[in-house]
């Protein structure tokens, strides 16, 4: 079952969305991360910090697990 993060605008970026998923503490972390560790927006593999991440979009990152984006 896929954790739920919440957002209140029409999407979030991928960088802010670790952030917000407490997946890393800091904005400046997502760079690094996202160079280590492989992450699948709606399982296509995704690098970019700056992926727009919609209501309903999946995203799997290895060793953490499955989220998937919510709109309040």
């Amino acid at each position: 079952m896929a954790q739920t993060v919440t957002i209140t605008t029409d999407y979030i970026a991928l960088g802010q969305f670790l952030k917000l998923a407490g997946v890393i503490d800091t904005g400046g972390m997502a760079k690094p991360f996202l160079a280590e560790v492989p992450i699948k927006v709606n399982n296509e593999l995704e690098n970019r910090r700056g992926r727009k991440l919609y209501p309903d979009d999946v995203i799997e990152i290895e060793g953490f697990g499955e989220y998937r984006v919510t709109r309040d």
